[in-house]
């Protein structure tokens, strides 16, 4: 209240997510502003403030940084809005079109805006990290099994191709969850939250991360016409993708890597932090990989996986 120089105002919970970072909505008048509870010894400032200066430099509308306090894991931001992409959807009515063309162009404008080694690198082990969190808290913790050796071999291969096929691409910034419910309705749109994990990485991975969501599941045709849509917005504007069919590869691998990391990480919410909720989510992302799988052959190993694990959606 100090910093805002206000005498009197409405301080309520504006939102919380998957990490220990809470967010404050605090309210004068028509005034409103965000505060960032971010607790030091779990959570970490600096790369927030770094990214939300990277979007700004990009013409992007992300929360500007008003007033910080490192030492004890406050941040004051502008507020972009109170209804993310997820709820305008979920309410009915929402124009999904509009807002995922907003989305896809504002996208393409981060990854123009792309400097080499200005972010951290999303290399072979981050990819890596990532992969193993399915299989020691989905596969180990959750279902309590042990994979055998065969398994676990076949599991190896799928994710060596995995990481190989996301190396290969062009590398640019990455917001690593770039989706509906990180997205706000707003003016000019979208707002962008939630980027402090961002990185230096392949080109597809916030193109998958927007149509293959975490919390709604779009008909296949709607995300081949919006990956299509993409796909000739980007080449327009200069980026250096692959050919359609290479790309479409891509596209469905580097999801398959993003699916079994978050399948992961929502059992790892569960056991290690004592949010359930988000287990109730998981079988959407095997949805996602088993539509993947049954369509290439080099991925029939993980589909094999998944049915030896009982694994549907």
């Amino acid at each position: 209240m100090q910093q805002l120089a206000l005498d009197e105002a409405r301080f309520a919970p504006a939102s919380a997510d998957a990490s220990f970072r809470r967010y404050f909505r605090v309210e004068a008048g028509q005034r409103s502003w965000v505060v960032m509870d971010a607790p030091p010894e779990r959570e970490d400032c600096r790369p927030f403030i770094r990214v939300a200066q990277l979007l700004d430099e990009a013409g992007l509308h992300g929360p500007r940084v008003l007033a910080q306090d490192l030492a004890r894991g406050f941040l004051l931001l502008a507020d972009l809005g109170r209804q993310t992409y997820l709820h305008r959807i979920q309410a009915g009515g929402a124009d999904a079109e509009a807002l995922m063309s907003d989305a896809i162009d504002a996208l393409i404008r981060w990854q123009l805006a792309s400097r080499p080694g200005v972010l951290p690198p999303y290399d072979a082990a981050l990819l890596q990290r990532e992969l193993a969190l399915f299989p020691d808290w989905y596969v180990a913790r959750h279902l309590q099994t042990s994979l055998s050796a065969t398994q676990a071999e076949r599991l190896a291969g799928i994710e060596r191709l995995l990481v190989a096929s996301a190396l290969a691409q062009p590398r640019v910034y990455v917001h690593r969850d770039y989706m509906p419910r990180n997205l706000m309705v707003s003016t000019p749109n979208p707002g962008i939250v939630d980027f402090q994990d961002a990185v230096e990485g392949p080109l597809a991975y916030d193109v998958v991360s927007l149509f293959k969501d975490a919390f709604l599941s779009w008909p296949a045709d709607q995300v081949e016409r919006w990956r299509a849509l993409y796909v000739q917005r980007a080449r327009k504007a200069g980026l250096p993708l692959a050919d359609d069919g290479e790309f479409a590869r891509q596209f469905d691998w580097m999801g398959v890597q993003r699916h079994l990391k978050v399948i992961g990480i929502f059992a790892r919410i569960n056991y290690r932090d004592g949010k359930p909720h988000y287990l109730a989510d998981v079988p959407r992302f095997i949805g996602y990989v088993r539509e993947v799988a049954q369509r290439y052959r080099e991925l029939t190993p993980l589909l094999q996986l998944f049915d030896q694990l009982g694994m549907v959606a």
